[in-house]
């Protein structure tokens, strides 16, 4: 039988736009560039990311005896964005935080395999581990990622979520793609804060997201770093890539984003009441930095 053919068969089912498959070995290339990335401080306050080194390049530390990675995208496009004149938020947030949808689709699929294939030991993850996501989708032939640091691909560009299992089941690697960057600089010359230092290098510490979500000091002065008018991430490497113009909406239900937070005015932002706030981004990414991490932010872009 076809393994390979019936997984993917069996994501596009689950909704995922693409699926495939490397070697879990250890990611040679990747290992100087994180390295070089920690020891210039580009994780800023993200201490987490100096933890299990060995771990974020080796998927046999994770799941014992593993033999595939199987790489995963969920398209989170949404067909309609929030009013022109407004505080932003990440298109990522719109809807149920991914975390929970992604997990069921991936523990509906590891059942799968285990149904038709037999004894498969696997993990699944979706960001919430050491796991080089971009890194493994590149190997898997699902794109190539760009110099904004994101994975991309010609036909559906850039907003994604990437997620694996890492199983004990040997199949057939796909084939990476070539990089369809070219001499494109967008995404490095519209970086509100200029957190992308060079190309295919990101300075975590300068990155809207990273004030927005990541940090839980209190965020530099507007008049020092530009946020851009982001409440919660930042969308602006991607909504400048070319190859986005190639994305299609998504047609993930749980991402339907709640229709107040399309129509929000920034008084309406500044207005917002905590039961409000509950009531809005219930199961939603926004709930990480909560209710009192979204007003410290709103408080900056005034």
């Amino acid at each position: 039988m076809d393994y390979s053919a019936l997984i993917k068969t069996k994501a596009a089912e689950l909704g995922f736009l693409s699926c495939g498959f490397s070697r879990a070995e250890f990611l040679e290339a990747e290992a100087p560039r994180l390295e070089s990335w920690l020891k210039n401080n580009y994780q800023g306050e993200m201490s987490y990311m100096n933890n299990h080194f060995d771990l974020r390049l080796d998927p046999r530390l994770l799941v014992a005896g593993a033999k595939t990675v199987i790489s995963l995208l969920l398209n989170y496009f949404p067909e309609k964005t929030q009013v022109s004149d407004s505080f932003k938020v990440s298109k990522y947030a719109y809807g149920t935080d991914y975390h929970f949808v992604i997990k069921d689709k991936l523990k509906e699929l590891l059942r799968f395999m285990r149904a038709e294939i037999g004894d498969v030991n696997g993990r699944a993850f979706v960001d919430s581990a050491p796991v080089l996501d971009k890194a493994w989708a590149a190997k898997s032939g699902l794109g190539w990622i760009g110099k904004n640091s994101n994975l991309i691909t010609k036909s559906v560009g850039s907003f994604y979520f990437i997620a694996e299992l890492i199983v004990d089941l040997e199949l057939p690697p796909d084939t990476p793609v070539t990089d369809h960057c070219g001499s494109c600089t967008a995404c490095l010359d519209a970086c509100p804060t200029q957190a992308i230092v060079a190309p295919y290098v990101v300075d975590g510490s300068k990155c809207i997201s990273y004030f927005t979500i990541e940090l839980k000091a209190h965020l530099p002065i507007s008049e020092e770093v530009n946020l851009d008018q982001w409440a919660f991430g930042c969308d602006v490497c991607q909504d400048v890539c070319p190859w986005n113009k190639f994305s299609k909406p998504h047609n993930e239900p749980l991402f339907t984003p709640n229709a107040k937070l399309l129509e929000m005015s920034k008084k309406e932002w500044l207005e917002l009441t905590e039961e409000t706030f509950n009531e809005i981004f219930r199961k939603s990414p926004l709930e990480r930095p909560g209710y009192a991490g979204l007003k410290r932010n709103l408080e900056k872009l005034i």
